[in-house]
């Protein structure tokens, strides 16, 4: 069976990436590790925060790739422990936000087990441009 693509219309002229984009990210916007929270700070400002109890700086990092930021998590290996019971997570993430042209890493810093990381969205620009036309 042939899936229907939002992006087979004749006027949506060279958006194929973006149909991929938007397939990679569906299918990693089922993984629920680490919870994270996105927040509308003001009008040029979003912070992303997610829960990384039990994880240093040393532990994280944080990367941009094209338009994609990554944000890696992985423990160092600590000794063995006899856990009656453990509920606690600490096991390896990689979390994928895509970022739309222009948008900046302004700050990421952790607070109370949380990983801030304050985005900054640039003022949209507007062009116009006149086509010459030959003959």
């Amino acid at each position: 069976m042939t899936r229907m693509s939002v992006f087979n219309s004749p006027f949506l002229l060279g958006f194929d990436q973006l149909e991929e984009l938007m397939d990679s990210v569906s299918k990693s916007a089922n993984e629920g590790y680490p919870p994270y929270n996105i927040e509308h700070i003001n009008e040029n400002m979003i912070r992303i925060s997610l829960a990384v109890a039990g994880f240093s700086e040393n532990d994280l990092e944080i990367t941009i790739e094209n338009n994609q930021m990554l944000i890696r998590g992985k423990r160092q290996a600590e000794p063995e422990r006899a856990y009656l019971h453990r509920g606690i997570a600490a096991r390896q993430f990689m979390r994928k936000f895509v970022l739309a042209d222009g948008m900046d890493v302004e700050d990421a810093y952790l607070e109370n087990g949380l990983l801030h990381i304050n985005l900054l969205r640039p003022e949209p620009e507007i062009s116009v441009r006149t086509i010459k036309i030959r003959s």
